[in-house]
């Protein structure tokens, strides 16, 4: 769990570093242990108002695609900079309208153990194809739970971050 402090500090350096054309919003920076995404919103694409969803949604995913050849080269400037600055490896994403494109993210192992009643949960979905492997079943149970329980994770995240910061005040060790 990082800091207030810590990740103020990051979205300050992010704002200055990156170049205004790609802030159509400001950006949005998620940190873990291993990682900092950069999330960039970019401008919409201009259809008309009757545009159908399909060509709406290959506009975005083209616009996605140039945005990151256009821009691969400073890219790597700054997340160099910043994986030293930060000692995190740095991925980046692409917000247009509603379509999110990630790219050179992180996929961190992560070991847990699972009793019996879990792991039949897992095979189940590897079984039924929706997927491959029990790593990528875990992986999409994880996404479900995100998706569902966004909400009450934030609430926790919130709550989680105003104990560090109470603790961070406290008496020194």
């Amino acid at each position: 769990m990082i800091t207030q402090d810590v990740q103020d500090r990051l979205e300050g350096w992010f704002a200055g570093r990156l170049p205004e054309a790609w802030q159509d919003a400001p950006a949005t920076i998620t940190v873990d242990r291993e990682e900092i995404t950069v999330s960039l919103a970019i401008a919409d694409v201009g259809l008309t108002d009757d545009a159908s969803d399909a060509a709406r949604a290959e506009a975005r995913e083209g616009r996605a695609r140039k945005f990151r050849e256009e821009t691969r080269e400073a890219r790597i400037e700054i997340a160099q900079e910043a994986e030293r600055r930060y000692e995190h490896a740095i991925s980046w994403a692409v917000r247009i309208g509603d379509h999110t494109e990630t790219w050179t993210s992180v996929a961190t192992p992560v070991m847990t153990r699972l009793r019996q009643p879990q792991r039949l949960v897992l095979d189940t979905l590897v079984e039924a194809g929706v997927a491959r492997s029990r790593s990528d079943a875990l992986a999409w149970c994880v996404r479900l739970v995100g998706e569902h329980e966004g909400d009450w994770l934030t609430e926790l995240r919130d709550a989680m971050a105003s104990v560090a910061d109470v603790r961070s005040r406290g008496p020194a060790a």
